[in-house]
């Protein structure tokens, strides 16, 4: 089974065709398609390519939706000082549908 190795938002995705993934907010309401094209390794069987990224390589996948994610709260506290503060937040999501992997040559 063939996959890809890319990278979106300052993380990197293991993603094969069919898959769904959450990745940082990108631009695009639900339904649309988007290429991402920075693909650092394609692997399909016993051929593997890499590169930093691959010329050429594209994903193609479907944006699902656009959500947020679960709340995260940060309490900060100093011991006999009176002081703490509760801050939080919730990351913004956009879930992708991996539809196709392309290599370029």
């Amino acid at each position: 089974m063939a996959f890809a190795i890319i990278k979106t938002g300052g993380r990197q995705f293991r993603v094969a065709e069919g898959d769904t993934i959450d990745v940082d907010l990108l631009e695009g309401e639900a339904g649309k398609e988007i290429e991402l094209g920075e693909v650092l390794m394609h692997a399909d069987g016993d051929k593997v390519v890499h590169g930093a990224p691959i010329s050429g390589a594209r994903v193609t996948a479907q944006v699902v939706e656009q959500r947020k994610d679960k709340k995260v709260i940060a309490y900060k506290f100093k011991r006999r000082k009176g002081y703490h503060r509760t801050v939080g937040h919730r990351r913004k999501l956009t879930r992708l549908k991996i539809t196709g992997i392309r290599l370029g040559e």
